[in-house]
Order: C-alpha cells, then structure tokens, then sequence
C-alpha cells in the first residue's frame, strides 16, 4: 500500500448494529447472497454454535463459487479447531493464519491481529469488535452474553477497507508477518466539516500506531462539547489519560463508560482502576456498566464517531493490528450517541466518594495489578 493514511470520503451509508442478534443475522445474510468475493478477518474465533453458522455460510459461498478468504488470528483462533479448519478447507475457502505462536519467536508472539472486517463483493463492509464466539452471538438464544457494535457501511470508503485487508492478506506470506512495515506518517488528513456519509478509515499496526492515535489525541485536544469513550480495558497511554483530563478541567462533558465486574479479565479492570483518583478530581465521569461484559470499543467528541477494534491501551498500541471507522455522519452520530445514553443508564457511576470507600480487598487488588502492569510496561519500554 502506497499511501500511509486513509483520507475522508464522502458518499458512504452507515447503519449502527448493537450486539450479536443484530449484526451475525445480517452479516451471515451478506455471505449468503455474495456473488464474487467475501473476506473475513478476525481475532477471536471459536469452536460453538456462533462460528458453525458462520462457517456453514461461508462454505455454501464457497461451494458455489464465489471467492472466501478468511485471515485469523493465530493465537485467538485456537481454540476454533481443526475440525472447523477443515470444513472450510475442503470446501474451498482460502485461509490464513496472522503470526503462528512459536516459543522460539520469544516476544514476537505477543504480536496480534485484533481487527475484526467483513467484507462482500467489494460493496459492502461490517466493522467493530466482535469475534465469532458464542458470547458474542448464540441463534438459539434472544440476548448475547458480551455488549457489542459493528457498523455496517456501504459506499467509497468500503474501497480502503479492502486495501487494508489485502495489504495484510498479503503480509501473511512474507517473513515477519507479525511486524509488517508501513513507512510513517507525514500528515493526518484535515478533519472536514460534518456531513452526510463522511468516512475514513483508521489504523494501527505492529510497528507504528501514529495514525489511529494521533487522529484520537487531536480529536480529544479539540473537543468541546462532549467526550464520551467506551473500552472494555481501561488502560490508556499517558497521553490519552492527560488528553482526558485537560478536556474535563476546561469545561467539557467527559465519561467513561467501562466494564463492571462481569469481565473476561479481572486483573486488567483492577490495573486499570488505579487511574480513577486524577480523571475523578479532573471532573471526568465514569461509569462501571452492570447488565454483563461491556467489549465494545467506541468514542463519541462531538459530532465524531470512532467505532472499531482498538481499546486504545497501551498494550494495544504495542502489540496489535487495529483498525476504527471515524465518521462524521449526523446520523451515525445520532446513533451512538443514543446508544451510550442508554448505557449510562444501564450503569455505576463511580464517584470519588465511592473510590474512598472501596473495600480493603478491592483496594490491594488495584495496587498489585496496578503495580505488575507498570512493571511490564516499563520493561517492554526498555526492551524496544
């Protein structure tokens, strides 16, 4: 790929689809009806009812002759199996797997495609946070056990989602896959003014993160009525957390909206809660959300929209393949900003007087993950 950043395009039709019985339906119904071309490329992919369906559909799209690629990851792919790699094998789907774990590559296995892209017939694209795993979807059951977003589009922008994929599809056969080079960047496009079907896209890879970050950070440094930033695992760089604070402290209507106690990882919301004092006397809001496990990654400032995979942590920004939508459509914006309001709803607001009084158990949990996740980090800053 020549060009480092994606610019805006105009033209797209995005469609917002909150969890797993919204969009698996409509993506499955997407590879059903494809004629040329389907691609998938995901981090999590496991073993259940979830990736059967997913597989039955992309076996039929192969079998009829429509072309499948499907580009995995090759740690969160284990537990998908060799049954279902076989299925697709055998029936013609074309499949990858992003830097095969080997305990000779030392800290190069800690080097992970994250995104999550659906791509059909070069028209149509699903992009967001999920995996295909039984938490985010199961067709037998009303609710899915993790929150989600993808966000359909369709229009010009679905032309560097391809690029995107390709570029990467491609890097899984060179040497040192797990850390493909990009050359930096110059420049961030300038940011126009909202419009109807206003899109980019936004990534990070394994070597430099300058674009998807960069875009975040100049977004916040501009914000000025609202900032309100979802993740699952609260650990952000420094620079987001300061970005944050500025923001609060000159009058801006910050939240956060994070995981509560139903989380896959307990350590990292522990880690990350350690943050909370500073954000809370800077005037920034947080709420812990209570139904079940919050895994969508989404941040509305004004009228922009970033909806993707990054968490926007430090080990994100280290390690992994990410790739966000941003978007300033008004409806999109509408859209998300009717989801969080909902989701604040459905949540704690922790206070400082909350933090205060948090038990004696809770509070040695944060001082020893907090203490082991500035260990590792600072250790891995050394390292490169």
């Amino acid at each position: 790929m020549t060009q480092a950043v994606f610019p805006w395009r105009a033209g797209n039709r995005f469609q917002l689809l909150i969890d797993g019985e919204q969009f698996f339906p409509r993506m499955i119904a997407a590879i059903d009806a494809a004629h040329r071309q389907v691609e998938l490329e995901l981090y999590l992919v496991e073993a259940g009812s979830c990736a059967n369906r997913l597989v039955d559909c992309l076996c039929r799209a192969a079998q009829r002759g429509v072309e499948v690629r499907c580009l995995f990851d090759a740690f969160g792919s284990q537990r998908f199996g060799a049954r279902l790699s076989g299925q697709l094998r055998r029936a013609g789907v074309q499949l990858r797997l992003y830097n095969l774990i080997d305990w000779r590559h030392g800290v190069r296995n800690l080097y992970r495609d994250h995104r999550k892209l659906l791509l059909v017939d070069q028209a149509l694209a699903w992009v967001g946070g999920a995996g295909a795993t039984d938490d985010f979807w199961l067709p037998e059951q009303a609710a899915s056990r993790w929150h989600e977003l993808m966000v359909e589009l369709a229009g010009p922008a679905v032309a560097d989602w391809q690029t995107l994929f390709e570029r990467q599809w491609q890097a899984c056969v060179e040497a040192h896959d797990w850390r493909p080079y990009i050359r930096p960047l110059e420049h961030l496009p300038p940011r126009p003014l909202p419009g109807a079907g206003l899109g980019r896209v936004a990534y990070a890879d394994s070597r430099q993160h300058r674009d998807i970050l960069r875009s975040l950070l100049r977004t916040l440094g501009h914000a000025r009525g609202r900032i309100w930033l979802a993740t699952p695992y609260f650990l952000p760089s420094w620079r987001v957390r300061k970005a944050l604070r500025k923001a609060a402290r000159r009058g801006v209507d910050v939240r956060l909206l994070l995981s509560g106690r139903l989380t896959d990882h307990g350590p990292v919301r522990f880690a990350g809660q350690r943050y909370y004092p500073r954000l809370l006397k800077s005037g920034v809001r947080i709420f812990e959300y209570q139904p079940r496990f919050l895994h969508l990654k989404a941040v509305l400032v004004d009228d922009w929209v970033s909806i993707g995979s990054c968490n926007f942590d430090h080990w994100t920004l280290r390690f992994n393949l990410e790739a966000n939508l941003e978007a300033l459509d008004p409806g999109l914006t509408a859209a998300l900003a009717s989801s969080f309001e909902s989701d604040f709803a459905a949540s704690r607001e922790i206070t400082h007087d909350d933090w205060l009084a948090r038990p004696l158990g809770m509070r040695l949990s944060q001082r020893l993950w907090g203490w082991l996740d500035r260990l590792v980090v600072n250790l891995l800053d050394r390292w490169r």
